[in-house]
């Protein structure tokens, strides 16, 4: 038996079962659906792109001030702290090179495979 068929037997089934109720209950049984049915949220479907593009669309009168200072020291801030990571590291390398263009080391030194490793061990001294 495939599933259509059993789908068709169940209802059969469920059907004649419902003749059997009394009148009472199903006229209950009527109600309750219905009011199921009234408090049943409907479902919108819009696509992703679509979601997007109504962030710019959007009612943006309901909005507080607390909340938009909020999300600009949040903006900020981040800005901020990636401005200060970026400086230190152009100071780091600017260390290195400077290290590197002072000193009196021969070529075979600068291109060690340990040498490397020994800049990043004397940077962080």
């Amino acid at each position: 038996m495939n599933e259509l068929h059993f789908a068709y037997k169940a209802r059969q089934h469920l059907n004649r079962g419902l003749r059997e109720l009394p009148a009472s209950t199903q006229s209950r049984l009527q109600v309750a659906r219905q009011r199921a049915l009234a408090r049943q949220k409907l479902a919108v479907h819009q696509s992703v792109l679509a979601t997007a593009g109504s962030v710019f669309n959007g009612d943006w009168g309901n909005l507080r001030p607390k909340q938009v200072l909020v999300a600009l020291a949040v903006v900020v801030g981040v800005a901020t702290y990636t401005y200060w990571q970026a400086d230190q590291s152009i100071a780091e390398l600017e260390a290195i090179d400077s290290a590197l263009l002072a000193g009196d080391l021969p070529i075979a030194a600068l291109t060690d495979r340990g040498f490397d490793a020994w800049l990043k061990s004397s940077a962080s001294q």
